[in-house]
């Protein structure tokens, strides 16, 4: 396996033999499980799985206009260079998994849990996290996640590494030691959801703003005076 390590965490990640894998034209099998495989360079108007397992393969410059996953578990597998656009995955697991590159532009990731795995270098614009719970490392690193939310999650201990969180909201959720330096967030949503997250010295104001921001607080020096001759 390879180990990547993010600050305080460590990610294993899928150790591949190429020599290994072999050829597939689809992931869809009536046998439930696709191992050992190479899926690649792939143009789909749809991409629909339930209840197979995919373990210990490469998923590379695969395109779908419609991706529908269910009950879908993954195990040693990288997805690279893939356009999975407004992608529908929902109650799985996902172990020792990479995405690299690739878009999931708004999707919506519903009931996952995630165990060593890595987002890097993905755009996950629009997209939504729902009740997506870490039972393992999980770091999202350079990803675009402008006006993403996160509802519902389990976020205990993730990475979020060099990220843009442009009103990336935070809806309630569990987020204790979510480590979030490195991180510009004067423009998060749902900063008063983000209890015991860590965070640098500097990112303190940072904070702060996104806290005003959602309170809508008004500074006094701003209000007008009904009575300008009023001394006080």
């Amino acid at each position: 396996m390879n180990d990547r390590t993010f600050r305080r965490i460590t990610v294993t990640l899928p150790d591949l033999d190429d020599g290994y894998l072999s050829d597939v034209s689809s992931l869809d099998t009536p046998r439930g499980a696709v191992r050992e495989f190479r899926y690649a360079d792939a143009d789909l108007r749809a991409l629909e799985l339930a209840g197979v397992t995919l373990s210990s393969g490469r998923v590379t410059a695969v395109r779908a206009e419609g991706v529908r996953l269910e009950q879908v578990r993954a195990e040693s597998v990288e997805f690279e260079g893939c356009d999975l656009g407004s992608a529908q995955w929902s109650d799985s697991k996902l172990s020792r998994v990479v995405f690299r590159d690739c878009k999931l532009m708004g999707a919506t990731l519903a009931h996952l849990t995630l165990d060593n795995v890595l987002f890097e270098g993905c755009k996950l614009d629009f997209t939504t996290f729902a009740q997506v719970r870490t039972s393992g490392p999980v770091v999202f690193s350079k990803c675009t996640l402008t006006e993403a939310t996160f509802t519902g999650c389990d976020l205990n201990r993730a990475v979020l590494d060099t990220c843009t969180l442009r009103r990336t909201e935070f809806d309630r959720g569990s987020y204790r030691e979510l480590d979030l330096r490195g991180n510009d967030l004067s423009e998060l949503r749902g900063a008063g959801n983000l209890a015991k997250v860590v965070i640098d010295r500097g990112q303190e104001a940072e904070l702060a703003h996104a806290l005003v921001t959602e309170l809508e607080a008004v500074f006094g020096e701003d209000l007008e005076d009904p009575d300008p001759g009023r001394r006080r």
